[in-house]
């Protein structure tokens, strides 16, 4: 590994029977960095998010974070190294509040109810949520959902988090404001590996872009570069964008 990377994928391979979901994928991240990962739907983008974070064991290849192998860790041990992620589908705790919510999160560092209610509120503060923080989860709109995922991920004090479409589905003014809150996420020393299908964001956001398709990585390179790709703009943009 490289002095500046701060996570590495070597060679990552996923099968799920007959079907290969990732094939030998590698890319590299520098701290302080947002990459993003685009590709058509079912490309195995949300299937490599698994295998870095430990929600599925990969059949080859490597993962590395701040030189450590985490290739075999399990998800709870991930996180508490500092590796925190959202979900395709917006995965929040629809019987608690808004409060309750982060505070599950926050409760990885620390017991004190005290200690965890106040980080909770800070959070909160810093998402835009906190007029809200007495709501349930089923009472809040998707958007706030998609906000209130970003602060639970926020409360286990993550150094990487991973985004797998955060900001699919939002309206302009929605976009703009999760757009922000990426930013100041950054801002704050936060990596940022996001998948994404919204090219304004992505274009916007990030340092580098990866693309993937079948399962293999095909291109890789700054924004710009990677939506004039012709094998891109073949495999995943068509017509949809111009640069």
């Amino acid at each position: 590994m490289s002095a500046a990377s701060f996570l590495e994928v070597q060679g990552i391979t996923k099968r799920f029977g007959g079907l290969t979901a990732t094939e030998d994928v590698s890319f590299t991240v520098n701290q302080g960095e947002i990459l993003s990962i685009i590709g058509p739907n079912g490309a195995g983008k949300s299937t490599l998010f698994n295998c870095i974070t430990g929600f599925y064991r990969s059949d080859a290849g490597k993962v590395l974070f701040r030189g450590m192998d985490i290739t075999t860790a399990g998800a709870h041990r991930i996180c508490k190294l500092g590796i925190a992620r959202t979900f395709q589908i917006v995965q929040v705790i629809s019987d608690m509040t808004v409060l309750e919510n982060v505070m599950t999160g926050t409760y990885l560092r620390t017991y004190d109810r005290k200690k965890v209610r106040e980080k909770a509120g800070e959070i909160l503060r810093f998402a835009g949520l906190y007029e809200k923080r007495d709501f349930l989860g089923t009472d809040i709109t998707i958007a706030d959902k998609k906000r209130l995922e970003v602060a639970m991920a926020l409360g286990t004090e993550p150094t990487l988090l991973m985004l797998d479409e955060a900001m699919a589905g939002l309206t302009p003014v929605e976009l703009r404001e999760m757009i922000g809150l990426l930013r100041k996420v950054r801002e704050n020393g936060v990596t940022l590996i996001i998948v994404e299908h919204v090219m304004e964001a992505v274009m916007e956001l990030s340092d580098r872009v990866v693309v993937i398709n079948s399962g293999r990585k095909i291109v890789e390179g700054m924004p710009a570069d990677v939506v004039r790709n012709p094998e891109v703009i073949q495999a995943y943009l068509g017509d949809r964008y111009h640069a």
